[in-house]
């Protein structure tokens, strides 16, 4: 499906300045001209935007219900815009990297501490974003590397797989489960769960893994961000699941191993093809993946902490 921003940014100029003729003035075109973006815009649509008489013009039904998610859509364009366009005026200034924020809320810091003992004069900028944006922001040369996810890309990058993250069950102190060193799925019958809604992606890993299964499980909440869903934990609301370095240094939950089946995701460098990394961005990737491989370590020799086990005393 095409989307047609030209005609979205017509109808937005014609409703905020009162008209045609102001609206062709704002975006330096001639009235035929809006005229005809408009035209185009609801013959795409299928439906009519706006009422037009020779004394007023108004807004249709549909045109009131678009309104709002056009305002919205063009103004985030216009603010990714203006970002781009003052990094790309900086970024000789800057290492530059993109990172998922499941991995970049809780480990990056420590990481960018022990480089900044090497490289101390150099200024970092993350980017903590989506896999697909991750990939756009590598292909644009906005970022010199990110670590992503092992998963095709509309871009023609060079994706390096370095190692696999299990999904781990995220539970309160205090919880049943955690008796157990290891809980399978058929363990999660009877709990309601909180689930991340599918524009994060992982809820995508989780539904292809169980197939049909997943209809068998209560899920009681579902937020936008794996930070939300983990606060939801804390607060007794449910359980979740989440890639296991998301959940390793949330104070108050403790992350499970979950198998049968137990569910991964790849992780991967993202890079140009034939690109090759000034010397401190190499060493900045290299820390990440050896920090990364050092707490997937850690976790898969996991051992319940003793704050566990004075809650079941």
């Amino acid at each position: 499906m095409q989307i047609d921003f030209l005609g979205m940014q017509a109808f937005l100029s014609i409703v905020e300045n009162g008209g045609f003729q102001p609206a062709a003035v704002q975006l330096n075109l001639s009235q035929t001209a809006i005229s005809h973006r408009i035209r185009k815009l609801e013959e795409g649509l299928g439906v009519r935007l706006i009422a037009r008489t020779t004394r007023e013009l108004t807004l249709t039904d549909a045109g009131r219900a678009l309104l709002p998610r056009v305002r919205g859509a063009i103004r985030e364009l216009e603010g990714s815009y203006d970002t781009l366009r003052q990094h790309r005026s900086s970024a000789p200034q800057w290492l530059t990297f993109a990172c998922l924020p499941t991995l970049a809320t809780s480990h990056i810091p420590n990481v960018l501490k022990r480089f900044a003992t090497v490289y101390p004069d150099i200024a970092v900028r993350m980017f903590d974003n989506s896999i697909a944006e991750i990939a756009e922001l590598v292909d644009s040369e906005s970022a010199a590397f990110g670590i992503s996810v092992n998963a095709p890309t509309r871009f023609n990058l060079a994706i390096e797989r370095f190692t696999q993250e299990p999904f781990a069950l995220v539970c309160p102190l205090g919880h049943r489960l955690l008796e157990r060193e290891v809980v399978r799925w058929d363990d999660l019958i009877d709990e309601t769960l909180v689930r991340i809604s599918l524009h994060a992606g992982n809820s995508t890993t989780i539904d292809d893994a169980l197939g049909n299964r997943r209809m068998q499980y209560r899920w009681g909440y579902e937020t936008q961000h794996t930070g939300a869903a983990i606060d939801f934990v804390r607060a007794g609301l449910g359980l979740t699941v989440v890639p296991c370095l998301a959940a390793t240094s949330y104070p108050g939950v403790v992350a499970l191993p979950l198998v049968e089946p137990q569910i991964t995701r790849c992780l991967a460098t993202v890079m140009r093809p034939e690109t090759l990394l000034v010397p401190a961005a190499t060493a900045l990737c290299e820390m990440i993946i050896e920090d990364i491989g050092n707490r997937l370590t850690a976790f898969n020799a996991w051992q319940r902490p003793a704050s566990t086990d004075k809650a079941h005393a």
